[in-house]
């Protein structure tokens, strides 16, 4: 039985696979980019030019980011019997919804999504390794 837990965040995604007693690790780098206004004045000067800033323009690139991040995710962990899914933020929940909206076949496999801080990859494959022992 194939067993994946994936660690995710915006910047990257950590799949660890456990299968008939081995253990590996990939790393997914996401390509999303990191969004930060630089709105204000141009100039010290009262009424002088302001930076316009268009958030949903930055907003909607990032959707569309994320959606191919998922994606590629999704493409490398079809095969696997059982999964889970945790990291920081709501990136992983987002993940999970992508999964139940585009991949039926993926999202019934999931069997939990969980909050789980930053992690060095062996702390991740020792969480991964605990989930399935109590699974």
């Amino acid at each position: 039985m194939k067993k994946t837990g994936i660690w995710l965040d915006k910047d990257k995604a950590l799949i660890i696979t456990l299968e008939n007693g081995k253990e590996t690790l990939d790393t997914v780098i996401s390509n999303v980019e990191h969004y930060r206004t630089h709105g204000g004045s141009g100039t010290r000067f009262k009424g002088g030019p302001q930076d316009v800033v268009q958030d949903s323009k930055f907003l909607e690139r990032e959707k569309h980011q994320l959606k191919q991040y998922y994606q590629s995710l999704a493409s490398q962990i079809d095969d696997t019997d059982a999964l889970v899914i945790f990291g920081p933020a709501d990136t992983n929940e987002k993940f999970s919804k992508e999964l139940n909206k585009s991949y039926k076949s993926l999202s019934s496999k999931i069997k939990g999504v969980r909050k789980a801080d930053s992690m060095t990859e062996n702390q991740a494959k020792a969480w991964v390794r605990d989930f399935f022992k109590s699974y």
